[in-house]
């Protein structure tokens, strides 16, 4: 993925303006800054969530019939899980709801969805709602979005918040191997992730004209 140039406004304020970066099949790219720096605006950003003042998104090798957006899974702040559905029935809907990608962009490994709460060691949640789930069981429902459905880019806002020592152990091993099949990570947080193939990307407050 290639960012040329890219130039975001939030309201009157100018984030940043200018910026630059590539990453390749397999890589990771660590966003770091001061907080409100704009950090969650790039990502958001690349998602499709927040519109692109200056500068152009593309994804090489992507599907052209599709967005640079719909190449990515965007893991925020927020888990977007249903409270009133069951943990199963949340993944279940996501999986239908985001469209397979063609294994010609990108050929991951999609599991089924009680198969991917077992991965995230919350099998035993699949028929409790939402709404009681714990913070840290809520947190890895949301990121097991990331494998029902394979997007070549997971992009990534402290992804882990929330998480015990043992389940962010888990989360950084698959990551790690969504690099491995050849995905892209791009994460915002103040945490060092032991991630392969890791580049650096510190952003700072734009200059005013």
């Amino acid at each position: 993925m290639t960012a040329d140039n890219l130039t975001i406004d939030r309201g009157d304020r100018r984030v940043f303006t200018g910026l630059s970066f590539s990453v390749g099949s397999g890589a990771s790219l660590q966003v770091t800054g001061a907080n409100g720096i704009g950090k969650s605006s790039l990502l958001r950003t690349i998602a499709g969530l927040v519109s692109l003042t200056e500068g152009e998104l593309t994804v090489e090798d992507g599907d052209p019939e599709l967005t640079v957006g719909e190449h990515c899974h965007y893991f925020g702040h927020q888990n977007s899980n249903k409270p009133a559905l069951t943990a199963l029935e949340n993944l279940s809907f996501w999986r239908d709801f985001t469209a397979p990608m063609s294994k010609t962009v990108f050929d991951g490994s999609a599991q089924a969805p009680l198969a991917a709460l077992e991965m995230l060691g919350i099998g035993h949640t699949a028929s409790i709602p939402a709404a009681y789930l714990s913070a840290g069981q809520g947190r890895r429902l949301a990121l097991a979005r990331l494998i029902v459905t394979p997007r070549p880019i997971w992009l990534m806002d402290e992804p882990t918040s929330a998480l015990d020592t043992t389940s962010e152990a888990h989360l950084l091993y698959l990551m790690n191997l969504h690099l491995k099949r050849g995905g892209m990570i791009i994460t915002a947080t103040h945490t060092e992730l032991a991630l392969s193939k890791k580049q650096k990307l510190h952003l700072q407050a734009a200059e005013l004209a």
